[in-house]
């Protein structure tokens, strides 16, 4: 494997990564660019990190330049991460959504999981509102599940954990929503139950392209997913999909993240939430 990448090699990288799928590659991340792009080196037998641009942006090998997007995304998810979020729908967001609901006999609930990973999220979203929904209403609810990775929206799609996974699942929760199957050398494995799977469409989509669905959502998550972007590309995208939120619909980014600094029509709920 190459050891070192030149600057101006680094920047061409940086170029096209920002100019696709708008992620901010600066010069920090130039090693951890270096060592996920080896790993496609070898994969490939691809001999350099020139060659390899060369290819990605020649249009010869699309499937490559997906490849690349997915090696270079970061993935870290589990099942209720940062759980004030989902505390705040149970005790705000979600009743105070049925009863409006209620008001206008309207029984349809989405929500938005934008930059689901490996599906822990929409998952979780999933488990949530079913348990505040009221049974004796029919009610119209689906996720929609997006993410740029392609690699990532498999795992989501088969919705398969290891026990270690689940773990952070409530044990009520996981009682009614997994399924359990066998894994491997007697390490028991978690199956996402059909009734939840059946809620979510995963789908992918790079967050800059046009959207090819109308919404409105009642709850957007884009969590851990603006700290890749620049100011500008975070205000371009928040507005954007500010824009698929109905009126009084939620927001939400992740902890370490804020929209401080930004051009927005949302209005400060409490940290990392927002409302339309």
């Amino acid at each position: 494997m190459e050891s070192d990448m030149p600057n101006s090699l680094f920047q061409q990288y940086s170029r096209l990564v920002y100019e696709q799928c708008g992620i901010n590659l600066h010069e920090g991340k130039k090693a951890l660019l270096q060592a996920r792009l080896n790993k496609r080196l070898r994969i490939t037998g691809i001999a350099s990190y020139k060659e390899y641009f060369h290819i990605i942006t020649s249009g010869a090998n699309p499937g490559e330049f997906l490849n690349f997007l997915d090696s270079i995304s970061t993935n870290l998810t589990y099942f209720f991460r940062e759980v004030q979020h989902f505390e705040f729908m149970n005790r705000v967001g979600l009743p105070e959504l049925i009863e409006e609901k209620r008001k206008e006999r309207d029984t349809r609930i989405r929500i938005w999981s934008a930059g689901c990973s490996t599906g822990e999220e929409p998952y979780s979203l999933a488990m949530c509102v079913l348990a505040g929904l009221p049974d004796n209403v029919k009610w119209d609810f689906k996720i929609l599940a997006t993410d740029i990775s392609t690699r990532v929206l498999e795992t989501a799609n088969r919705g398969v954990y290891s026990q270690e996974k689940v773990k952070k699942v409530p044990p009520a929760l996981r009682q009614a929503h997994f399924l359990k199957v066998g894994g491997t050398e007697g390490n028991p494995e978690f199956q996402v139950a059909p009734h939840v799977k059946r809620l979510i469409t995963f789908y992918r989509l790079n967050l800059k392209d046009p959207y090819p669905f109308k919404g409105p959502f009642d709850f957007i998550f884009c969590r851990n997913v603006m700290i890749y972007f620049d100011k500008k590309t975070q205000e371009e995208l928040v507005n954007k999909m500010a824009g698929f939120l109905g009126p009084g619909g939620y927001f939400c980014v992740g902890h370490s993240e804020s929209l401080t600094g930004l051009a927005h029509k949302l209005s400060y709920v409490q940290p990392a939430i927002y409302r339309y």
